[in-house]
């Protein structure tokens, strides 16, 4: 196998730190370039700061949170896990723990702490890290076309061009440049456009794990109230899309907190499969209280109706509902507020319970990338070899990270992309050449 002498890595986010950190391992001579003033800006901001670095599920569960080319991730999983990660943190020095859902944060709660880390075993590996560097492009030169391998790569990777127009040569060059989400952070398409330029195809992106925009007015009074425990269904053109369990928060524009952030992964897919009109409309139904059925929870409400029998509606709702939720409850019943609770009819009871089961919110699209968590869409896998990373029509050339069409749900799982994805790249044709034998 021909040695690998010079490899550079575009990005110093979780994805290109960890490919330079693997690159090095092989003995490559690694140059790290950032475009921002310092390494791991988005990663700094991640979990409001904590850095949810990966989860502690077992392989079966990280599958089932991949929303997106699932089956593409298998080597990468395979080669380097959450347990991996989860060693190679503390072994460099970031001790970790396990919160709910499995989340993995390091045990001082600051991000600061995981990028530290990599900045250590950067240094220790003696990789050349170059902040405030952006390349403008990439270089390659076309090569002969192989007779007997019908798909072989028509191009090889030579290097890049700096916005400064140096030129820098490589034998590898491995983009992990990030999606679109954060731009703040240096997020703006970069890697997209060295994909396109190189003969890749790149699907189409939207903004993921990001709040909701409702049509309903009444959302902006309950602004800053979060429910836990509820449920959500996600139907677009009368189809489930998504069903899911957790906390959720009101906002002036609509909804969301993690329950909503991991239904926006789902948004769109099924758009305009069932026409035009009310039936292509998406609707977002909230159960207040999944934990009752329609049945037990009538009871509940006899019950609690019985014990206030003698108060107004808008008064006998408070073991139901927190405060400020309460006025925009009745006023969604069509129940006189001013009503006294034993003159409530059974009907209005159960249209009652029925909308406490199924609190219907339009969703009229998501907010914008400078709010989502990640990317949906991509460079497509399909141009990708899962085994190493490496692009089957440019040899030498990589991807790695949010720049590919993966995309996962909230807990970590987009994180252990990343981190998995830029080990394999780093790490080129060896582990694909010690499977082959």
């Amino acid at each position: 196998m021909q040695q690998v002498n010079r490899v550079l890595v575009i990005g110093g986010g979780a994805a290109g730190m960890m490919a330079a950190v693997a690159a090095a391992d092989e003995g490559a001579d690694v140059c790290l370039l950032e475009k921002n003033e310092k390494l791991g800006k988005k990663l700094f901001i991640t979990g409001k700061g904590r850095c949810n670095v990966t989860n502690a599920a077992d392989m079966e569960t990280l599958f089932a949170n991949v929303c997106t080319n699932g089956k593409f991730l298998y080597s990468a999983f395979y080669d380097f896990d959450n347990r991996a990660l989860m060693d190679w943190l503390r072994s460099a020095g970031c001790p970790l723990k396990v919160e709910r859902g499995d989340r993995v944060f390091p045990v001082s709660d600051h991000s600061s702490d995981v990028i530290a880390a990599f900045q250590r075993e950067l240094k220790k590996r003696r990789v050349e890290v170059c902040l405030n560097t952006e390349v403008r492009s990439l270089l390659w030169q076309e090569l002969k076309p192989d007779t007997e391998k019908a798909n072989a790569p028509l191009r090889k990777i030579t290097g890049a061009t700096l916005t400064d127009g140096r030129i820098l040569e490589a034998d590898r060059v491995i983009v992990c440049t990030g999606g679109l989400s954060y731009p703040s952070t240096g997020s703006t398409g970069d890697g997209y456009r060295f994909a396109e330029e190189t003969g890749h195809i790149v699907t189409e992106c939207s903004p993921s794990l990001v709040p909701f925009e409702v049509r309903e007015s009444w959302c902006r009074e309950l602004m800053g109230l979060s429910l836990r425990n509820v449920q959500a269904r996600l139907l677009e053109g009368g189809r489930e899309v998504y069903r899911g369990f957790g906390e959720l928060l009101f906002t002036h524009f609509g909804v969301s907190g993690p329950l909503i952030l991991s239904a926006s992964s789902f948004y769109g897919k099924k758009k305009g499969k069932a026409g035009r009109g009310e039936a292509d409309e998406t609707m977002l139904y909230i159960d207040l209280k999944p934990a009752m059925d329609a049945e037990q929870l009538d009871r509940r409400l006899l019950r609690d109706f019985e014990q206030n029998k003698n108060r107004q509606f808008k008064n006998a709702l408070g073991d139901l509902f927190p405060g400020k939720l309460i006025p925009v409850m009745v006023e969604l019943s069509g129940i006189r507020p001013e009503k006294k609770v034993n003159e409530i009819t059974r009907e209005e009871r159960r249209s009652f319970a029925e909308m406490i089961k199924r609190l219907p919110l339009t969703v009229t699209g998501t907010r914008s990338y400078a709010e989502a968590v990640i990317t949906r869409g991509g460079v497509s896998v399909k141009d990708i070899n899962p085994s190493t990373m490496e692009s089957k029509k440019v040899k030498g050339l990589y991807f790695a990270g949010e720049v590919l069409d993966l995309d996962a749900l909230t807990g970590g799982f987009n994180l252990q992309i990343a981190w998995s994805t830029g080990h394999l790249a780093g790490q080129g044709e060896k582990l694909f050449q010690d499977i082959r034998g």
